[in-house]
């Protein structure tokens, strides 16, 4: 897990701090992608999320500490029809999480 000193200085120097999540279990075809978007553009976020070969999805989400937050807490439930099973999370640069806004990629 990083510091607090290192989150803390990231968000002073640009503002924003980003996450790489790839999420695991019945993720997809059941609205998860859709639901994400969703979640991640009322919290204001950037960045994108995809369908993987595997059956699991990821994304790259960007912008303040608290509302990526509440989009991970989200992510390890999903909407109703989803049964995740682990959510994978690493911190990554912010300017890598494509925007303005949030988009669906294809599959991987």
């Amino acid at each position: 897990m990083e510091s607090s000193w290192t989150e803390a200085s990231q968000v002073v120097k640009i503002g924003k701090i980003a996450r790489h999540l790839h999420i695991i279990g019945r993720v997809q075809g059941v609205g998860y992608r859709a639901a994400l978007c969703a979640v991640a553009e009322a919290g204001q976020l950037e960045g994108w999320v995809r369908n993987r070969g595997d059956g699991s999805v990821e994304a790259e989400i960007a912008g303040s500490p608290e509302a990526i937050a509440a989009l991970i807490d989200w992510a390890q439930r999903g909407p109703p029809a989803a049964r995740v099973t682990a959510v994978h999370v690493r911190p990554i640069d912010p300017d890598a999480a494509r925007g303005p806004g949030f988009t669906q990629q294809p599959t991987l």
